[in-house]
C-alpha cells in the first residue's frame, strides 16, 4: 500500500493537464473509499453494517468515476464541449487540486490505519483516554504504528521515486523528514522506544536546524518557494516539540497528532510541485528581517520544547512533575498572572537545564566548527575552539556533573546567591563567606579582562558567544546597520539610551546582590518565588532576557547583550578594559589610508563602524564595546589589523616587534574622476624573527 500511494503522488506531482489530474484524484480516492467501507463495518461488525460498508463504497466510487468520466469526455467528438480533438488543456486551479490529492493521502492512510487498529484489536497506544473521546480516538489512530511507520515508509518511497526532480536543499531535507516522522515517540507502548525515539529524533532535528543553517549562510539569495517552505517546516516541528512535550508531561496526545499531519502536509507539498523551487524568484533574507525573525524564533521554540522533553525523558527524577506551574483558574486577572508566571518560569527552568544547553551548544557548536574552517587567522581559531571548550565545561560539565558528584548536600541553586557571575569562576559553595565569592569572581575575571580583553568574557567563557558566533548567526551583523534600532548603537559612542540601560542593569546588580548578602546575614529575608533575589536577577538576565534578544537580532541586531549594554558581566568587564591592554591595531597606516573596503567595520558584529577612521589617523583603536571577536581582523583583506593585548606590550618592553610586518602588498584603488582599478604598491618590509600576531 506504501508503495502504491507513493508511485501515485510522484504520477499527481506530474500532472499536467485535467485529465492526467483527474485520473491521479480518481485513484487516490479508489485507496480512500475501500477504507471508508472498512471503518463502516468494523464500527460495529454484522451482516446490517457489511450491506451498509458495500452500499456506501459502491456509491462513492461510482461518483468519482461519474466526476473522472465528465472530465476525461471533454475534447471528444459528438460532445458538447467540442467537435473535435484539441489541445489538452491546461490544468487550472494548481493549488486546490494539490490539496485535494495531499489531503486524500493523509485520509487514505489514517482510514487504513484505523482499519488494520480495528482488525487486529489493538487499541490506543496513547494514554491519555485511549479512543473514548473523538480528539484522543483521533489522536490514537494518527499515532499508532499503522499510520506513523507506513506514511514513514510511504515518504521514504517517495523520495526514491522523485530523487532525480529533487533540489539539493530537498534531498537533504526530506529524507531528514522522513526519519523523523518514523521515529515518533507515542508509536510504540514502550518505555524504551520512547527513550531511543527521543533521544535519535532529537539528533536527526539538530541535524535539520544545522543544515538549514549552514544553507543560509552559504545561500543569501533564497528561492521564495524555498523560504516559505523552510518556515512551515520549522513551525511544524515547533508544534511537534511542543505536543510531544504536553504527551510525555501530562500525557495529552493531539497537539503531537496534528503536527504529524502538519508535516505530511509539508512534505508532500514539496514533493508534489518540485518545479516551483527552482521557478519561483529569490529574494535576499538579510533583507527581510520579518522572515528571519521567524526563523530564529521557530527554531528557539522548537529548541526549548526539544530541551523540556530530554529533560523529562532522561532525568524524570528531576523535571517529572517539577516545573513550578499555577493553576489557571480564579478571576481573568489571575489567570493571565499565573499563565505569564507559569511561561516565565518554565522557559527558565528549560533554558537553564542541561538537556537544553547540551542540545543547543551540540547545534550551535556544529555552526561555530564549520565557521572555524573558513577562518585564516590562527589566533582566531584558538580562540574559537577555547570558546567551545569553556561552554562545554562552564555550560555542561561543571553545572550538572561536577557539582553534582563532589557537592552533593550543597545547597539548592535557587538559594545559592549569584553575586555577578557564576559561569565557573566563583560561586558561592566553594568560596569562605559571601565576599569570598565576591573577591573570587571578579578578581578572576578583572585581571584577565586587564591583560587581554573584554573578549575573555564576552567571546569566549560566556555562553552566549557560542551562538553569536556560529556562520549563520555571524552573518546576521547586516542587522545591525539595516534594523532601525541596530543603527542607534552602530559606533564606539555610548549613547545615552546605552547609559541609561547599563545604569539600570548594573544598578539592580548592586541592589539584589546587597539583599542577598543581608538575607544570608538574617538581617533581612527577601525572597523572590522562593529564589534569592541575585539567583532571580541572573535568571531574568540570561535564562529569559537574553534569550529573547537572540531571536531579536534582525531587529536589534546582533551580539546586542553588547551593544545595548544589557549584560551587568559585559559592563563589569567593560570597566576593566578601559585600564587594560586590549586594543585593536594596524601594521601600517598607510594601508588603511589607502584602503577602499572598509571591510573591518562591515565585518564588526558590534558596530564599532568608526574603526576605520582610528586606524588612518592613529593606527589603533581603542573601544569598551570591542568585545574581540576577532571579525574584523580576519575581514581585513590586506592581513594588516592585529588585536594587541599584555602580550604584544611585553614584546615591546623587551624590545621586541610587536608583530610581524609583511612584505609588499598591492592594493586595488580607483583613480579620482576614473572607473579604470589600478594597483598600488606599499613597501612595507619585513621583520626577519618576529613572529607574526
Amino acid at each position: 500500500m506504501a508503495g502504491g500511494t507513493a508511485y501515485l503522488v510522484k504520477f499527481a506531482g506530474a500532472a499536467r493537464s485535467r485529465r492526467e489530474a483527474a485520473i491521479a484524484l480518481f485513484l487516490l480516492a479508489m485507496m480512500a473509499e475501500m477504507f471508508v467501507a472498512a471503518v463502516v463495518y468494523y464500527r460495529a461488525p454484522s451482516a446490517s453494517t457489511l450491506v451498509e460498508a458495500v452500499s456506501v463504497s459502491g456509491a462513492l466510487m461510482a461518483a468519482s468515476a461519474a466526476v473522472v468520466f465528465l472530465v476525461l469526455s471533454e475534447g471528444v467528438p459528438g460532445t458538447s464541449r467540442a467537435d473535435a480533438p484539441g489541445p489538452e488543456p491546461p490544468l487550472p486551479h494548481r493549488g486546490a487540486y494539490l490539496a485535494t490529492a495531499i489531503a486524500l493521502v493523509i485520509a487514505n492512510e489514517a482510514l487504513m490505519a484505523w482499519t488494520f487498529q480495528a482488525v487486529s484489536g489493538v487499541g490506543a497506544t496513547v494514554a491519555a483516554g485511549g479512543a473514548g473521546s473523538l480528539a484522543n480516538g483521533l489522536a490514537a489512530v494518527l499515532l499508532s504504528p499503522w499510520f506513523v511507520f507506513t506514511m514513514a515508509a510511504e515518504m521514504a518511497i517517495a523520495t526514491v521515486l522523485l530523487w532525480p526532480l529533487l533540489s539539493h536543499p530537498l534531498r537533504v531535507m526530506l529524507p531528514l523528514q522522513v526519519g523523523i516522522m518514523a521515529l515518533s515517540p507515542p508509536t510504540l507502548p514502550s518505555a524504551e522506544w520512547a527513550t531511543v525515539s527521543v533521544v535519535a529524533g532529537s539528533g536527526a532535528m539538530i541535524a535539520l536546524f544545522v543544515y538549514q543553517m549552514e544553507f543560509l549562510y552559504r545561500h543569501r539569495e533564497l528561492p521564495s518557494a524555498l523560504a516559505r517552505y523552510l518556515v512551515a517546516l520549522l513551525a511544524v516541528y515547533a508544534a511537534m516539540m511542543a505536543g510531544l512535550f504536553l504527551w510525555l508531561y501530562y500525557g495529552i496526545p493531539l497537539l503531537i497528532a496534528l503536527s504529524v499531519v502538519a508535516e505530511m502536509v509539508v512534505y508532500f507539498g514539496a514533493v508534489l510541485s518540485t518545479d516551483r523551487f527552482s521557478a519561483s524568484p529569490t529574494v535576499s533574507w538579510q533583507l527581510r528581517p520579518d522572515w528571519a525573525f521567524q526563523v530564529l524564533s521557530l527554531v528557539f521554540v522548537a529548541e526549548v520544547f526539544m530541551g523540556a522533553v530530554l529533560d523529562v525523558r532522561i532525568d524524570p527524577a528531576t523535571y517529572l512533575g517539577g516545573f513550578p506551574f499555577l493553576p489557571l483558574a480564579g478571576s481573568a486577572p489571575t489567570i493571565v498572572g499565573n499563565a505569564v508566571s507559569n511561561g516565565f518560569w518554565f522557559l527558565a527552568t528549560v533554558t537553564a537545564s542541561t538537556g537544553f544547553l547540551a542540545m543547543m551548544g551540540a547545534e550551535m557548536g556544529a555552526l561555530v566548527v564549520l565557521k572555524m574552517r573558513e577562518t585564516r587567522n590562527l589566533e582566531n581559531r584558538v580562540r574559537l575552539a577555547l570558546m567551545i571548550g569553556c561552554y562545554s565545561a562552564f555550560a555542561v560539565f561543571y553545572p550538572s556533573i561536577y557539582f553534582g558528584l563532589y557537592f552533593p548536600h550543597a545547597p539548592a541553586p535557587s538559594t545559592v546567591p549569584v553575586l555577578g557571575w557564576s559561569m565557573g569562576i566563583g560561586s558561592y559553595p566553594l568560596a569562605v563567606g559571601v565576599f569570598g565569592a565576591v573577591l573570587l569572581t571578579y578578581l578572576v575575571t578583572g585581571a584577565l579582562v586587564v591583560l587581554f580583553g573584554r573578549r575573555v568574557i564576552c567571546s569566549t567563557f560566556c555562553t552566549a558567544p557560542l551562538m553569536y558566533q556560529g556562520t549563520t548567526i555571524d552573518a546576521m551583523k547586516s542587522f545591525n546597520r539595516s534594523s532601525p534600532a541596530g543603527r542607534k548603537y552602530l559606533s564606539s559612542r555610548l549613547s545615552r539610551l546605552y547609559s541609561v540601560t547599563t545604569g539600570v542593569v548594573l544598578g539592580s546588580l548592586v541592589a539584589t546582590s546587597a539583599v542577598s548578602y543581608l538575607d544570608t546575614t538574617g538581617a533581612l529575608s527577601v525572597y523572590i518565588q522562593g529564589n534569592d533575589p541575585s539567583v532571580f536577577l541572573f535568571t531574568i538576565s540570561f535564562s529569559v532576557l537574553w534569550y529573547l534578544m537572540f531571536v531579536s537580532i534582525p531587529y536589534a541586531g546582533n551580539y546586542n547583550c553588547v551593544t545595548m549594554g544589557w549584560c551587568y558581566t559585559g559592563a563589569i568587564a567593560q570597566a576593566f578594559q578601559k585600564v587594560g591592554f586590549y586594543k585593536l591595531k594596524v601594521r601600517r597606516r598607510e594601508v588603511c589610508r589607502d584602503c577602499t573596503t572598509l571591510d573591518c567595520a562591515k565585518g564588526c558584529p558590534v558596530g564599532l563602524v568608526d574603526m576605520p577612521g582610528h586606524f588612518r589617523t592613529r593606527g589603533e583603536f581603542r573601544s569598551t564595546k570591542c568585545c574581540g571577536v576577532g571579525d574584523c581582523v580576519e575581514a581585513c583583506p590586506y592581513d594588516n589589523l592585529y588585536i594587541a593585548d599584555v602580550r604584544h606590550w611585553i614584546r615591546r618592553r623587551l624590545g621586541r616587534p610587536e608583530a610581524a610586518l609583511l612584505p609588499g602588498t598591492r592594493l586595488p584603488m580607483v583613480g579620482a574622476g576614473s572607473a579604470t582599478p589600478r594597483s598600488m604598491a606599499v613597501p612595507i618590509p619585513s621583520a626577519p624573527g618576529s613572529p607574526r600576531s
